[in-house]
């Protein structure tokens, strides 16, 4: 059955077109209406009575275009805008929840409407990914919402996921895991999420996730960590689970040091006032024996045995590397 040619229907027809931004050609626009010239002016005519401020260019290439007005008019949603408008606003509300210039109530004002009026067929979409979420600070990064999204449909129904993750130092490996919840922690987000190939809980920054698929076969889910998923990744997060820590030495004052290291890499703390101590739990020794003289200040490795090799390997390569350079005259 199709929909019939209703003053109203094609005057929704005709706003929807107009809000992607373009500028419609008019024998177009009668075309894709299945109207008459005459009638879309009168249709373009109504629209501007209604407050949308419609553009338009005279001549035999005229067109039509929906501009900014004084006021803000109805829009018109797709399902994917609509999912992803009510969660920018629910971002929005949690940045501004301690602020006193009124934008956190207009945020909340905003997702009470559009909630109100949210078909049934995306309640389902939108619980899935709230159910996944959780908020802990401010100031989040952009982010690809189909990912977001997939996720947090994917650990609402306990469906496995399967991507490829790119390690701190480029290392790509593909990952099957039982995803739970997802943590928007700093400026980043991250996945708390079951490793099946290592057996383990994990976290996974969701900007180091690519290749993203949900295979549609589920999982039981599991009793999440003692310490909370927001702990958990909090503490994953500046000391990633390895078997070992390594400790480090720096002959500088902490002030010093804090400032040529990423606050996420590990812990760091004083000694006294001309040294500190740096403790963290690397991707891999290399990594990190590679990072630590481009800190610029002198040190000593306290352990672990791992780190204190790969150390001297790569000391004894760059020696080798010097000496058999040729001498400039």
């Amino acid at each position: 059955m199709t929909t019939p040619n209703t003053p109203s229907t094609r005057m929704l027809e005709l706003l929807s077109l107009l809000q992607d931004g373009r500028a419609w050609p008019a024998a177009e626009l009668v075309d894709r209406l299945g109207t008459s010239p005459r009638t879309l002016r009168r249709d373009l005519d109504r629209l501007r009575e209604l407050g949308y401020p419609v553009s338009s260019t005279r001549g035999p290439g005229g067109s039509y275009r929906l501009v900014a007005g004084r006021a803000m008019p109805p829009l018109l949603l797709t399902d994917d805008e609509a999912v992803a408008t009510i969660i920018g606003l629910r971002f929005a509300a949690h940045a501004q929840a301690d602020g006193t210039d009124g934008t956190d109530r207009a945020a909340e004002g905003a997702l009470r409407k559009l909630e109100q009026v949210l078909p049934s067929r995306l309640r389902h979409r939108l619980r899935a990914v709230s159910a996944s979420i959780d908020l802990v600070t401010r100031n989040a990064r952009p982010l690809d919402l189909r990912t977001l999204e997939l996720l947090g449909t994917a650990a609402h129904t306990h469906q496995h996921v399967r991507f490829d993750y790119t390690s701190r130092q480029g290392t790509r490996t593909e990952r099957q895991v039982e995803p739970y919840r997802q943590v928007l922690l700093g400026r980043r987000w991250y996945l708390l999420g079951w490793d099946r190939d290592r057996a383990d809980w994990r976290t996974f920054r969701l900007d180091r996730i690519s290749g993203l698929t949900v295979p549609g076969t589920t999982f039981t889910p599991r009793e999440l960590p003692p310490e909370g998923p927001v702990s958990f990744v909090q503490d994953s997060a500046r000391y990633p689970i390895t078997r070992h820590q390594g400790v480090v030495r720096f002959a500088a004052p902490l002030a010093v040091v804090s400032e040529r290291l990423i606050p996420e890499a590990g812990a760091l703390e004083a000694i006294d006032e001309h040294s500190c101590r740096f403790v963290t739990a690397p991707d891999s020794w290399e990594w990190l024996a590679i990072t630590l003289p481009m800190v610029g200040v002198p040190y000593t490795i306290e352990g672990p045995p791992e780190l204190i090799e790969r150390s001297k390997e790569l000391a004894d390569r760059i020696s080798r590397a010097a000496s058999s350079a040729p001498r400039s005259r």
